[in-house]
């Protein structure tokens, strides 16, 4: 499907329109949304289905992964991060510092997960240690280890940097390890986002089968 919004111009409509009836019946379907089309950015499975009822089945699948970014400078790229721990259906999200993130880069997904706030570095420390949860940088670094190398535990937190300025001192003393993704150009650095998406891809690699 397509709408047109110029001569000859088209871009394509997404999700779907509204349901035929008679409609599906079940407590996990929005009536409204039956009604006047879904065009959220969710799988086709997910269509017509109330918030609350896709958290309710992610929740019952999620990923032993966790995400933490620290949110000092209101970094644009802290949406997109998390709208990558959405597609890797991870179990926490951390937002480190400011209450208050840009999420327009999420496009909505943060519905979709359970974003924790740790307003300093030192709250979100003591939190991993009571919930038993290693602390993984990402970032390049002197005293970086290799990521493609490196055996990552499969409950743990990858814990991300502002855009530029990356890792707070601090947040590097709280990690286990600091891991930083090979490069092979002249460009001292990746984007936050990338970087966040190559390092959960990395995770996933060791610890899930997308064939099962």
């Amino acid at each position: 499907m397509a709408a047109e919004i110029g001569p000859g111009e088209f871009f394509p409509v997404v999700g779907v329109g509204p349901h035929a009836q008679p409609w599906p019946v079940g407590e996990k379907f929005d009536p409204e949304l039956l009604s006047n089309g879904d065009r959220r950015n969710v799988l086709d499975h997910y269509r017509y289905w109330r918030v609350e009822a896709i958290v309710a089945d992610l929740d019952s699948k999620r990923h032993p992964l966790q995400i933490a970014i620290e949110n000092w400078q209101h970094d644009l790229n802290i949406g997109s991060v998390v709208r990558t721990a959405n597609a890797f259906n991870v179990t926490f999200v951390h937002i480190v510092g400011k209450r208050d993130w840009n999420r327009r880069g999420a496009m909505v997904t943060d519905k979709y997960l359970h974003v924790l706030h740790h307003p300093t570095v030192a709250d979100f420390s003591q939190w991993c240690t009571d919930n038993d949860t290693p602390i993984i940088g990402i970032d390049n670094l002197p005293v970086s280890k290799q990521l493609e190398n490196f055996p990552l535990p499969e409950k743990c937190v990858l814990f991300f940097g502002q855009e530029g300025a990356g890792m707070s001192d601090e947040a590097v003393a709280i990690c286990s390890v600091v891991l930083a993704i090979q490069q092979y150009g002249s460009t001292r650095s990746m984007n936050a986002s990338a970087a966040g998406a190559i390092a959960m891809y990395a995770w996933a690699m060791q610890h899930l089968n997308p064939n099962m």
